[in-house]
């Protein structure tokens, strides 16, 4: 209710078809203002038992909590036939992404992954003209950001905290192994933990990568490889660096297209890392916005864009020399708040009657293909017999979801839940 969950439960609200009956938190003091917001929902700490109890008055659910949990909720709600908006990234882990898209046919239920923009104009804009070859056929993505905005690349913290009498700890924690409670995880720095979190590119792969999946034909990647900054080394030294994200990385994937015609190469940068500013930029030109941005790299040109921003041809120039296509693809109608009206009215339709930005059949693999770059970070991390195992190509069965050539990143594939969750 607090945090995503406060602009979520707005956004849904807009749209009069949209009731919000009940809310839920573990931390009191995060539900205070979506608790004056809508004075009239019931209010719970436990989400099981407020789908036990609450059943028959729950139509659809809004999972906005800390990653680690977006399964297990959403996983609950689709077995008792509630429709899920999760917001994103979809799921904490490969496997779950997996589960929850084979769920939501199971159950035949509406979802909706929570990257916002996949509703807006831009991404469409930015297809449309791909599709019409103006820079011919893509071989290559570059895709960065800023983030982490967050404490990354740090030791484990420690220390003897009480835990506030608002918050249920025991809750938060969910399927994630039980440790002590520290203020340095709530409310928001839970992302750049692994137990927790899924780091920069969990926070905005699924913003700024959505225009490759939209716009090209690739699903799962074949193979990926990463490198991380050097202050991060202290893992090797020291086992209590082995929880946090790494302050910035780089990831290598590569997709085999879905039409047989060859691949197509992306790569991640974060932490303030950048490609190299494309040739046809000029030197006053800003490349993509301040919080990241993509470069489609083709046999014929170069276009760029952000998740949040309309995309330019390169060079600049090519925008007044060109006829840009006219639009084909129809528009989600609100902009950004189009992404929580499409949900609700789709919900109010039903299972199959009408077509979202990221139902789980999208943004299901999606999610995995984002997430294999944490994979790669971590098993890049890993130490066996006290020696670090260096960088590694790891080669991917997406059938099977199995790393094929190096069994131990394997581990990161599918998480160890605590004892009843």
């Amino acid at each position: 209710m607090g945090g995503k969950g406060t602009s979520d439960l707005t956004g849904f609200a807009k749209n009069p078809k949209a009731k919000i009956a009940f809310l839920c938190d573990v931390d009191d003091r995060m539900a205070v203002k979506s608790k004056e917001n809508f004075p009239d929902a019931k209010y719970y700490k436990d989400f099981r038992v407020m789908l036990d109890k609450e059943a028959s008055g729950i139509d659809a659910v809004s999972v906005s909590t800390a990653d680690h949990t977006h399964a297990v909720a959403a996983m609950a709600a689709m077995e008792r036939g509630k429709h899920v908006y999760v917001q994103k990234p979809l799921t904490h882990d490969i496997y779950e992404a997996r589960m929850l898209t084979e769920a939501a046919k199971k159950y035949k239920v509406v979802t909706q992954m929570g990257n916002q923009y996949a509703s807006a104009d831009h991404v469409r804009t930015a297809k449309e003209w791909v599709d019409a070859k103006l820079i011919g056929d893509v071989t290559s993505v570059q895709v960065w950001t800023n983030r982490p905005v967050w404490p990354q690349g740090i030791a484990t913290p420690s220390g003897k905290f009480d835990v506030p009498s608002e918050l249920d700890w025991n809750l938060w924690l969910g399927p994630a192994k039980y440790i002590d409670y520290n203020p340095a995880y709530l409310p928001f720095n839970w992302r750049g933990w692994w137990p927790f979190g899924t780091g920069a590119l969990g926070d905005m792969g699924c913003h700024i990568m959505d225009a490759a999946f939209r716009i090209l034909p690739i699903d799962y990647p074949s193979e990926v490889e990463c490198s991380t900054t050097t202050a991060w080394e202290g893992f090797f030294k020291e086992a209590n660096y082995m929880d946090s994200c790494p302050s910035s990385s780089i990831i290598h994937l590569k997709f085999p297209r879905k039409d047989g015609k060859g691949d197509i190469k992306l790569t991640w940068m974060d932490g303030g890392l950048l490609p190299k500013r494309p040739d046809e930029l000029l030197p006053d030109e800003q490349m993509g916005s301040w919080d990241g941005g993509y470069i489609f790299e083709g046999t014929k040109g170069k276009l760029m864009g952000n998740y949040n921003s309309a995309p330019v041809l390169l060079p600049s120039k090519r925008m007044k020399e060109v006829n840009l296509p006219k639009q084909t693809i129809p528009r989600i109608v609100g902009a950004e708040n189009g992404h929580y009206t499409e949900w609700v009215e789709a919900c109010t339709k039903g299972y199959g009657n009408m077509q979202l930005s990221s139902s789980f059949d999208y943004a299901g693999p999606f999610t995995e293909a984002v997430l294999m770059g944490n994979l790669a970070i971590r098993s890049y991390m890993m130490k066996t017999d006290n020696k670090y195992l260096g960088r590694k190509k790891l080669l991917w069965d997406a059938k099977n979801m199995k790393i094929t050539n190096f069994d131990e990143a394997n581990a990161f594939v599918r998480s160890n839940y605590r004892q009843g969750w």
